[in-house]
């Protein structure tokens, strides 16, 4: 069974940065599609950035762009969200996720993934 674990959550004010880490274990991480999705109150989660097993191809939601860069490590079975001029609407829960499926990879539907992480709390004051 594949677990995942966020971290790098916090209190940050706008303008400020964090950066996300979510650890896998349990399967063949190197295999896996990565996604980042967010989650804020009385709003649906929402897709956030990705990332593909086969070369590193990256995506990111309108929202975000220029300003997060998703990476990972398959040595350390670890993939980053690295957050830069962070926004009050910026604030939610933020998940990873990973799909193991083969094929092509629907980076932005909730419904691809396999496996998620339990979240961690991003807040950014204004």
């Amino acid at each position: 069974q594949v677990q995942l674990v966020e971290s790098g959550g916090g209190l940050v004010q706008a303008g400020g940065s964090l950066r996300l880490s979510c650890a896998a274990s349990g399967g063949t991480f190197s295999r896996y599609d990565m996604g980042w999705f967010r989650q804020a109150p009385g709003k649906e989660r929402e897709f956030v950035s990705a990332i593909s097993w086969s070369r590193g191809y990256t995506y990111y939601a309108d929202s975000v762009k220029g300003r997060f860069t998703v990476s990972r490590d398959n040595a350390k079975n670890t993939v980053y969200l690295q957050m830069n001029s962070l926004k009050p609407e910026d604030t939610a829960v933020y998940y990873c996720a990973a799909d193991r499926r083969s094929g092509t990879f629907y980076y932005s539907d909730y419904g691809t993934y396999d496996y998620w992480g339990q979240g961690t709390q991003v807040t950014v004051s204004s």
